[in-house]
């Protein structure tokens, strides 16, 4: 069987022992909620259905796989750990949703529109409720972050390791952030050069997705004087990291709306800095370039609009650009893995597969 199709099995193995301990988590900080006021007990229901909704748990994958690499023993231990991660993820999500006016995510409302519901409900009016729906959400991932947080301290680790995981956790949201506010400015400002988009990759997923994961693992496996192991990981994560944002900016005007769970124009009305964009603009005649300005942006999107958008990406060569800079990057990775001294075995098929799978992926 190809690497790729391992790693996809052993991930949907991961999902099936994660979120049953994610359910009894957030069953349980319901409970508590009840003591403390009900907006507390929606929130957390909100968040559990946002969580549950979908997802790959691609991410405390990597915290499971980066602690077995570095020699990690508990099983159930870093399994309730990497829920952490899940939770950033969420937290973030929630936030970049907002920033990115997305009204569906893993096929459910996004946070900030349950929540814009909800002040229609109150009778507040169009502009009101959006922002008292943003607001709330703002709250919401504030609330997912510190529920992250809680998790690593209250996973019966060392007090030093735990200590260590939560610095950990709190450079991956400070390596995300200027990331996410990069890719901001550049949708303000409605250009971007191919270095500022690298930047925006690298800061924005590949640090929290692949690399923050992998080194959270090999700090709870108590590896965090091991400069030369974090090295290694980073040396693999920062360019699979980066094609996982090409496919993803790919997926965003190819892929497919059931699958991805959210519109596949939403890229293009958000008018999305991406190298795809980029060399369509670089490389187009002058009619193609018109066109690209004239639905770039444009809220109210038609489904023949978005295929002429998609075939104009394709003569200019960049779609084919982005898909062998990602095929690329990922053999860096492969390369990469050489250097990490696997404590598992296991760890080792996963992350060699998971970067294959990365480029062939549809959701």
């Amino acid at each position: 069987m190809e690497k790729k199709l391992i790693a996809i099995e052993m991930l949907q193995a991961y999902k099936k022992r994660l979120d049953p301990f994610l359910k009894e988590y957030f069953l349980a900080k319901t409970m508590q909620a009840k003591k403390l006021d009900p907006l507390a007990v929606r929130t957390i229901k909100l968040i559990e259905r946002f969580v549950l909704a979908g997802g790959k748990r691609i991410r405390p994958a990597l915290v499971y796989y980066g602690y077995l690499a570095s020699g990690g023993k508990e099983e159930e231990k870093i399994i309730k750990a990497s829920m952490a991660i899940e939770l950033i993820h969420a937290f973030l999500l929630i936030h970049d949703d907002i920033i990115d006016r997305d009204v569906t995510r893993h096929g459910i409302e996004t946070m900030h529109e349950t929540y814009k519901a909800w002040g229609k409900k109150i009778n507040l009016v169009e502009s009101e409720a959006t922002h008292f729906g943003n607001s709330m959400a703002i709250t919401a991932g504030d609330y997912a972050h510190a529920m992250a947080n809680e998790i690593i301290y209250a996973i019966e680790f060392e007090p030093k390791i735990i200590l260590d995981a939560l610095k950990k956790m709190q450079v991956i949201v400070a390596h995300t952030i200027p990331g996410e506010m990069l890719d901001v400015l550049m949708g303000a400002r409605g250009f971007a050069t191919e270095k500022e988009i690298t930047r925006m990759h690298e800061g924005k997923t590949a640090r929290y997705t692949f690399e923050g994961p992998l080194h959270l693992g090999a700090v709870l496996a108590g590896q965090k004087e091991n400069t030369k192991l974090f090295e290694a990981l980073s040396a693999y994560s920062l360019p699979v990291g980066k094609a996982f944002q090409i496919q993803d900016d790919i997926l965003g005007i190819f892929g497919n709306k059931e699958k991805l769970g959210k519109s596949v124009g939403a890229d293009i009305i958000e008018g999305k800095q991406t190298l795809l964009i980029l060399k369509a603009l670089k490389n187009g005649d002058k009619k193609q370039i018109a066109i690209i300005k004239k639905i770039f942006g444009k809220k109210n999107l038609t489904e023949q609009e978005v295929e002429i958008f998609r075939e104009i990406v394709r003569e200019t060569g960049s779609l084919e650009y982005s898909q062998k800079l990602a095929e690329k990057l990922v053999k860096e990775s492969l390369s990469a893995i050489k250097k990490i001294d696997f404590k598992n075995a296991e760890a080792k098929i996963f992350l060699e597969g998971i970067a294959e799978y990365i480029i062939k992926r549809e959701v």
